[in-house]
């Protein structure tokens, strides 16, 4: 069909939708409620907990609540915080508080009932509504709510067949349960020979606000990509931009149909809240040490052996065969407001940690200019905790990649994984805001 039967085929469907939509909108409505009632995981009763651990025991004391999943740790324990988030259970609040009383560990509720913050984090579009806004766009993502894999695939492709000189899409992959692992290629100067730069998301499947963002940062370059790429001081043009949204598409899928703290992939998925492998725990580069588990059935269950899962053996491969072109490499992650570097497996840094902490200052700086948040730069481990087998000590270690972040996104807590839709937007400024600042370091690279 040609491009301009298409756009006539379109505004004919906008047209239909706009006289059947009376007539349809209870019947979708009626539909999405249905989807909304399918059976989940109820965090009805269970709540967020701020704690106040400044001793050692204290903490310890937590650790070993976390180990005996009496709770789970959303922030952390690090050493230099007096606080740490817990999630608890609604079978387990009052057991936890009187344990927290016990070792006077005074603690403040974030969230009273968790279930309740679930219900209103995500507005859904009726199928109607969605089916209009497609007839008018050609594609269903509005960065108003958050989409699911198949919204943001089809984006990917809508973005490929609208602007096929700029960009181009790519399975490098596929998860565990044969999700396609989807790659938009960036390229606008052309595609051979140049430094490049890698962008992911939702590795964590229950951390929304990253696919979401990493989604809204890759439609800006698109989009309005005169603005970004043609500036006369801007050397952004130069690169090869690789965006993998959805590193995790299993999990992400679960935890919007199932479980919506769900965190690991679904590796073994007839094993219930055993299941999965933390992705950010398996890749192969100091893999199986501190901060991560052999445990099947703790969050940070590193796999069976490093690049045991098909999500991270598709991302090394596909990385590695681009040899020595790949000068950055950024992974989107929630919550907290960081800008991380390696190492994350110990509190040493690297050897060019000077470079790595002067562009992450200038990342916060970007982030504060377009009216972000506060974020606090630092090496993983020793700003937050030891976490071995995860990406970007991979990238930095065994791919050598110079410029290698992660960046832990909104918010600071009040909201934790739950962070309502409206901030969307905002969190893609700032993750629009990051990507280029860490794309003018890396054209700058030899």
């Amino acid at each position: 069909m040609e491009a301009g039967s298409r756009v006539l085929w379109r505004r004919y469907l906008a047209l239909l939708f706009l006289i059947l939509l009376p007539f349809c909108s209870a019947l979708s409505s009626r539909s999405a409620r249905d989807a909304e009632e399918a059976p989940t995981t109820s965090y009805a009763g269970a709540q967020l907990l701020r704690v106040n651990a400044s001793t050692p025991e204290q903490k310890d004391a937590i650790r070993r609540l976390e180990e005996s999943g009496d709770v789970d740790l959303w922030s952390g324990i690090v050493s230099h915080k007096k606080t740490v988030d817990v999630m608890v259970k609604s079978d387990k609040v009052q057991d936890v508080k009187q344990k927290l009383r016990k070792i006077r560990a005074e603690y403040a509720i974030v969230i009273n009932n968790l279930q309740d913050a679930i219900q209103k984090e995500n507005p859904v579009l009726s199928e109607a509504e969605m089916l209009l806004l497609e007839g008018r766009k050609g594609h269903r993502m509005t960065w108003h709510s958050y989409h699911r894999v198949s919204d943001m695939h089809g984006y990917m492709d809508f973005l490929a067949q609208t602007y096929p000189r700029l960009c181009s899409v790519m399975t490098i992959g596929s998860s565990v349960e044969g999700r396609p692992l989807k790659v938009l290629k960036i390229s606008p100067a052309g595609s051979t020979g140049k430094k490049a730069i890698w962008i992911d998301g939702g590795i964590h499947a229950r951390e929304w606000i990253s696919p979401a963002s990493v989604s809204f940062a890759l439609k800006e370059l698109v989009e309005n990509h005169d603005m970004h790429f043609n500036g006369k001081e801007s050397t952004l043009g130069s690169l090869d931009w690789y965006f993998l949204p959805i590193a995790n598409p299993d999990g992400y899928e679960h935890s919007h149909s199932q479980d919506r703290l769900w965190r690991k992939n679904r590796h073994d998925a007839h094993k219930g809240s055993c299941a999965g492998t933390d992705l950010n725990r398996n890749f192969g580069y100091r893999w199986g040490g501190a901060g991560s588990s052999r445990d099947p059935c703790r969050e940070i269950y590193a796999g069976r052996n490093a690049f045991s899962e098909p999500e991270t053996a598709a991302i090394s491969n596909f990385v590695k065969s681009k040899g020595q072109s790949v000068k950055a490499y950024i992974t989107f992650h929630s919550y907290g407001q960081y800008i991380l570097y390696p190492w994350g497996y110990d509190r040493k840094v690297p050897p060019d940690y000077r470079d790595l902490n002067s562009v992450g200052q200038k990342i916060a700086q970007a982030i504060r200019s377009v009216g972000g948040g506060s974020y606090t730069v630092g090496s993983s481990a020793a700003t937050l905790y030891p976490a071995s087998g995860g990406s970007d000590d991979w990238a930095k270690g065994s791919a050598r990649i110079k410029y290698t972040y992660t960046i832990e996104l909104r918010d600071t807590g009040r909201y934790g994984f739950i962070l309502p839709a409206e901030y969307i937007i905002p969190s893609g400024n700032e993750a629009l805001a990051a990507l280029k600042v860490v794309g003018e370091a890396a054209s700058q690279e030899p």
